[in-house]
């Protein structure tokens, strides 16, 4: 019997909502470039279905990110496993924004991924 998605499933879903919206691709353009409809793709995003190893790797290559850069960072003293993305809408709503969105998962290097977040929080004004 087929296990019904999880914690997990639902933030790989939602990361790959996040990175399709710093792109700027509708659900719709992506299932077109995974050869699925709109409403699998909605079903991902949403957590509602498990998505293979196969079609995970296909969602990956289309949306130019590793599959792993789609999972909670394993690394000793990471963030638990939650919806880590909570303001990537507000930050996609200007172009630059989408440009940070959209490189920021290609930084291998995490100690620069880490040190590029301490700046940003440093510049951004305290509410």
């Amino acid at each position: 019997m087929p296990r019904s998605p999880d914690a997990i499933d639902a933030l790989v879903g939602r990361r790959i909502g996040a990175r399709r919206v710093a792109l700027g691709l509708s659900q719709t353009a992506l299932s077109q470039r995974l050869g699925v409809s709109p409403q699998q793709v909605q079903k991902y995003e949403a957590g509602q279905n498990r998505i293979s190893a196969s079609r995970l790797n296909d969602i990956a290559i289309a949306l130019g990110v590793a599959p792993g850069a789609l999972f909670p960072d394993p690394s000793p003293g990471a963030e638990p496993a939650t919806d880590d993305l909570p303001n990537l809408g507000f930050m996609t709503a200007t172009a630059e924004g989408r440009v940070v969105a959209a490189a920021f998962p290609l930084i291998r290097d995490r100690a620069l991924r880490q040190a590029l977040a301490r700046i940003t929080e440093a510049l951004a004004p305290t509410p």
